[in-house]
């Protein structure tokens, strides 16, 4: 099985509302991707945060611990050829207005912290997100 690292964040806005996007048009996750050669897992989740929804300016709050789940197939199900580790950190930001610059992630938009499990497609990043809603 091939294993990958990625990195990404819980982004709050002024509102506290949390930044959520959406990939390849049929899936919705907290913003993360793969930690490229020679970047941190902080580096990492600043770029992809910035891909994935245009926010620049992130004020680094805590790192919020590491998880691991399966890539999502096609059919939305586990794709048990590849787990990832994810490290993820919590933001804020004062930008609201939100840009993808992404193919694979055309959209992106702000949820109420009460609405966000409900939004995200695989069940270990609702997990990990309920683990960490009370302390962000």
């Amino acid at each position: 099985m091939k294993v990958t690292y990625s990195a990404g964040g819980i982004v709050l806005n002024k509102k506290g509302q949390v930044l959520v996007v959406n990939q390849n048009g049929n899936s919705w996750s907290l913003p993360k991707g793969h930690i490229e050669r020679g970047e941190t897992a902080l580096e990492a989740a600043t770029r992809e945060i910035f891909e994935e929804s245009g926010i620049k300016n992130l004020v680094f709050k805590k790192e919020l611990g590491r998880y691991k789940r399966y890539r999502i197939g096609l059919n939305e199900a586990d794709d048990v050829s590849e787990q990832k580790e994810i490290s993820m950190f919590l933001f804020t930001t004062g930008e609201s207005e939100l840009k993808p610059q992404d193919k694979q992630n055309p959209e992106a938009r702000w949820v109420d912290k009460d609405e966000v499990a409900k939004l995200l497609t695989h069940r270990k990043d609702k997990g990990f997100f309920l683990k960490c809603k009370e302390g962000i």
